[in-house]
């Protein structure tokens, strides 16, 4: 059964954003990373890179797919998970604490508040199932 922390917030492309003031962190759902199977490579943004919500900002290969990361919120990268560049699998092993992927300086704050909660991602999931 996949895991919904309660604390986060969820886009429909299965990402993962947790506010940390005025920066977020961003990564992929457990749901995510268990349906793209074992992950072998990430593409991370280059810090400094600005971006607008939606934008194709990294990409993530596992042994089924390759997937398109999307940034949550508009805002400039501040820091990437350099660890994914030798460890990809850490996005399988612990997709909402070393599997991070990368971390956003949001130009509006208030924007995290109209993603998705867990309840509502949790229904979405389970309504792709059926």
């Amino acid at each position: 059964m996949a895991e919904f922390p309660t604390e986060l917030r969820y886009l429909k492309s299965h990402e993962w954003v947790k506010q940390e003031g005025d920066v977020v962190v961003v990564g992929i759902s457990d749901h995510a990373q268990d349906a793209l199977g074992d992950v072998v490579y990430v593409e991370l943004p280059e810090v400094e890179a600005e971006c607008q919500a939606g934008d194709e900002i990294a990409v993530v290969e596992s042994v089924k797919a390759a997937s398109d990361i999307y940034a949550p919120v508009a805002g400039t990268v501040v820091e990437v998970n350099v660890k994914l560049e030798d460890s990809p699998e850490l996005v399988n092993e612990a997709p909402y604490a070393d599997g991070w992927f990368f971390k956003i300086k949001v130009s509006e704050p208030a924007a995290v508040e109209g993603l998705l909660t867990a309840v509502q991602y949790q229904a979405l999931c389970e309504s792709e199932e059926h």
